[in-house]
């Protein structure tokens, strides 16, 4: 039985370029061995998270999400409460497509886009749960984390990257720390602070030195909690970010590796949550990583070997098996080396 690929596309996305592309998008995994159709979204809402699960549920094979961050995460989010997963293929035509840049996923051309899949090369990929919904880049909260939906639709469409770097001027001056509870593998932040996230690839805002040495598949978030709501600051920190990541060692920062963090408001304070650039509901909540719950065509040979973990999990918990097996033997009949 041929394999079954479904492009979702979001036909408002790239000033409507994957419309254009789109004959030319399909054959590329026709030839890839996928017969492969496909979906345009439309306004109704998870218009596209409710496609991926259909399909899925249908026996397809691929699923490709076609569009910005916001069409990825509607994708992941139909397809990863599934027991039997299809695989993912991307072709960002978003502002920022930071889940395409981690990926090393040509971002101006959807057509070469699409031909990564013919290198047959995929990665399981993190993926993050909060509360009941899934996040596959960041998730935070604070005022900085509310710039990416607050920036309207049409100006995306317009000025793309160059709308964020407005609004995020906009909101600096605006910053207001706020008092958060936060319970991370066995340690507890309870302070002020002006923004924490949690980031799954090395790509942030379209910036690759937030995370520096970001990890996409061993089953940890990057954690960061700024601390300091000073705008002078907070300026001397993007400039640590921009000269090498090397804020990741200031005292303003907490930096860590984690695997399950709850955020609790602390007083007053009301802390609306960022998922993957879209408003995700209100802390209380609960962040779990779910270690290369999904896999996906990536340029494999473009992304750097620090990045990505090549021990599957079943290869890692044949190595534990076997290592509690040689301490349980007796001293005389250890192997010999």
């Amino acid at each position: 039985m041929r394999k079954r690929a479904r492009v979702i596309y979001n036909p408002s996305s790239g000033r409507e370029a994957l419309k254009k592309d789109m004959i030319d998008i399909l054959g590329v995994f026709e030839q890839a061995g996928y017969e492969t159709s496909a979906f345009a979204t439309t306004p109704a809402p998870n218009s596209a998270r409710d496609e991926a699960e259909r399909v899925s549920r249908e026996g397809f094979d691929l699923v490709v999400a076609a569009g910005g961050d916001g069409t990825i995460n509607e994708v992941v989010n139909g397809i990863a409460g599934l027991k039997k997963r299809p695989k993912m293929a991307i072709i960002p035509a978003g502002t920022t497509n930071d889940y395409a840049r981690a990926l090393r996923i040509p971002r101006e051309d959807p057509l070469a886009a699409a031909k990564v899949v013919l290198k047959d090369q995929t990665i399981k990929m993190d993926i993050g749960l909060a509360g009941e919904k899934y996040f596959v880049n960041i998730a935070g909260g604070g005022r900085l984390t509310e710039l990416t939906y607050e920036v309207p639709s049409n100006l995306k469409t317009l000025f793309g990257y160059l709308a964020y770097i407005v609004k995020g001027a906009e909101l600096l001056p605006r910053i207001r720390p706020f008092k958060v509870d936060l319970k991370y593998d066995g340690e507890e932040y309870d302070g002020e602070a002006s923004m924490f996230f949690l980031a799954l690839t090395n790509s942030v805002g379209g910036f690759e030195q937030i995370v520096p040495d970001a990890s996409l598949n061993d089953g940890k978030f990057t954690m960061i909690i700024v601390k300091t709501s000073n705008l002078a600051e907070i300026l001397y920190l993007l400039t640590l970010v921009l000269n090498g990541g090397k804020h990741i060692n200031d005292p303003r920062i907490i930096y860590r590796k984690v695997r399950k963090v709850e955020a609790k408001p602390k007083g007053d304070s009301k802390i609306m949550i960022n998922l993957d650039g879209e408003y995700g509901g209100d802390a209380p909540m609960t962040f779990v990583n779910l270690k290369q719950h999904i896999e996906t065509y990536a340029n494999l040979d473009d992304i750097p070997d620090a990045q990505v973990e090549t021990e599957t999990p079943e290869v890692l918990e044949a190595e534990r098996k076997f290592l509690a097996g040689v301490q349980e033997l007796p001293a005389d009949e250890e192997p010999k080396k």
